[in-house]
Formats: C-alpha cells, structure tokens, sequence
C-alpha cells in the first residue's frame, strides 16, 4: 500500500501551510518553544483516558510542558500532520508508521510510547440482543472501519481467524471499510438496512442513550492484546528533545495511575471536561468498560511480540506485503527508562 498515494489531497493542503511556516522561519529564525507540544489524536475518545486526564489534572503543566490538542479523523490524517510538521507527536494507530517505514520515508517516524493494547471499539446493533454471538453477523453488513486503519483490520482478523468468510451473501458477512472512520455513527444510523458498526466510547453510549443503538459486544474481548493506539514522532525529534518526550510520558503514566488506582468518581471527574455533553454516570460506565478488558497500557512499553500480532493482522488484510521490522518502527528507549525509574 503507498502511503502517499492514499493521503495525497490532504498532504498537498498540509504542505502548502508547513511551507509557508518553513519561510516564515527561515526568515525570522527558529524560536521554537520545544515545550510547548502540537499533539494529533486520531479521534477523541475515552478509550485515550490517561491522556485527557493527565491534561485536565494538569500533569502535563507540572513537567512543565503545554499540549495543544487536535483532532485528525483519522490515522491517515494524523500521520500527514506529524510528516508535514504541523504536529510534533500524534496518537495513532502504529499501522502508519508501518505503512511509512516501508515506504521509506526519510526521517521516519517511531512509536515511543503504547498507550492502548487492544481494540478499544464496540459492536453497536440496531436491536437489543443478550445473547450476541458473530454467527450473528453472517448475511449482515457491518461498518467497521476505514480500510487499511487498524479498527477494519483487527475487526477483519477476528473474523476470519474464527473461520467467517467475508463479502456479500447469506453464507458471508458484509465488511463495509469505505467509510471514513468519524462519519461511521451518522452513516449506520442514517442507512437502515445496516444493522451493525464498530464504535468507540462516548459514542457508543451515546447511541444506546438516544436509543438509537445497542452495544452487544466489545472487540477487544475478541481481539485480545495487539499495540492499538500509540504516540509516535519523527526520529529526530525523539533524538533531539528526548528530554520533552520523556516528560510527556511521564504525565501520561500519572493519568495512567489515576485511572487505574483512583476512586472511580475522581477518575471520572478528571476525564468529563474532555467530554463536554456528557455525564459523571458516562464517564463511569465507559471507564468500568475499559478497565474491564485492561485496555491501557500499564508501561507503554511496545514489545516486540506486540507489534508480532499487529504484523499479523496486518498481513492478513493485505495491506501489506512483508513484515516490518520491530526495531526500525519502535523506540522504547524512555518507556523503559521510566519504568526502570
């Protein structure tokens, strides 16, 4: 799959803003305040709690560091925003930085830091069903994902690891992966002869609210332990301002330890400013529903038969051809660093 041939319109607006800030600095010089970080998140989600929490409890602020956050819709997106310079850490799916070390990117990016180790979505049905199964998916259509983004491929893997064939029939169950990954809900709510689709927190809940949907099933149950969300960053950036990125992590873990050894009301006060329209009873359910399938990460350590499975899955939906290698895609330099503190 070429990289750059699937973020071509995208990139070309992105490089012709980076290319007026590049001028802009070669002729006003570079005083790039390096602790004040532009952050990329692929969607905004609960399933990136120790993140938002470790910014509303102002972890961040007491390393130091400001974050300003943006959101891409998408791994695609946020990619073309760290390769272009408009973000200095994204959080994202690790397939983009497969997909670019293989195009052979000068000044790849790595994954410094694992935040999610398992599919964080949920299978959402138009009906209440308690007894949910994947037999019930065959002759249905699901929404799961944008192709080539991890959701899809996961969803994909589980399917056919349990022996379903996929495509359209009474015998196969219908994969949809043409939808972008933030237009799935409105999409499947507005097309009713789709019975399921794939989504995160709140919106999963959300739906079962309006009663306009039901979850019946988490996929990280199925999918089991795969390096899901990450950050990742240009090499040189991690080479040259080590020090902010060990800071960065640092935060993280203390919205990681909140999360994970706080009283739940504490936890889910410090997530709902992130979360405007939602209640203190939202944040609860989707916490209980994550730590549930242990969806964080405790050390943010990638190991390497992590990203063995995410090769896996990724063969699997043909995405790519051969396996990438974990050492050229993953630094956990300051991961292990920290937890060796």
């Amino acid at each position: 799959m070429k990289l750059f041939k699937k973020l071509a319109l995208s990139s070309m607006v992105l490089l012709m803003v980076c290319s007026a800030a590049f001028w802009a600095v070669a002729c006003c010089g570079n005083d790039k305040d390096y602790n004040k970080i532009q952050l990329n998140e692929v969607t905004h989600s609960i399933f990136y709690a120790p993140l938002y929490v470790a910014i509303n409890q102002g972890y961040f602020k007491d390393e130091g560091l400001s974050v300003t956050l943006t959101n891409g819709g998408g791994s695609d997106t946020s990619m073309t925003a760290l390769l272009t310079g408009s973000a200095d850490i994204i959080l994202a799916g690790p397939e983009t930085v497969v997909y670019t070390n293989q195009e052979g990117v000068a000044d790849a990016p790595v994954v410094f830091g694992q935040l999610t180790v398992c599919d964080g979505s949920f299978i959402v049905s138009k009906q209440q069903n308690t007894n949910f199964t994947l037999d019930d998916l065959v002759g249905e259509t699901i929404i799961g994902g944008r192709k080539g983004g991890l959701p899809a491929m996961t969803l994909q893997y589980i399917l056919e690891s349990n022996g379903y064939s996929l495509g359209t029939g009474a015998d196969k169950i219908n994969l949809r992966t043409d939808v972008a990954f933030n237009l799935t809900a409105s999409v499947w709510d507005g097309d009713a002869s789709i019975k399921y689709c794939t989504l995160f927190e709140p919106t999963a809940t959300n739906m079962e609210k309006e009663g306009k949907g039901h979850v019946v099933a988490s996929v990280g149950k199925l999918s089991g332990s795969i390096p899901y969300t990450c950050f990742a960053t240009k090499k040189s950036y991690l080479q040259e301002h080590s020090d902010v990125v060990e800071k960065f992590l640092k935060a993280v873990a203390k919205g990681y330890d909140l999360l994970n050894e706080g009283d739940l009301d504490e936890a889910a006060a410090a997530l709902l400013p992130s979360f405007e329209g939602n209640t203190l009873e939202d944040m609860k359910t989707a916490i209980i529903s994550y730590k549930a399938i242990n969806a964080w990460s405790n050390n943010m350590v990638l190991t390497q038969e992590s990203f063995d499975n995410l090769m896996k899955v990724m063969l699997n939906a043909k995405v790519i051809t051969t396996a990438s290698n974990w050492a050229d895609c993953v630094d956990n330099s300051i991961a292990n660093k920290l937890l060796a503190a």
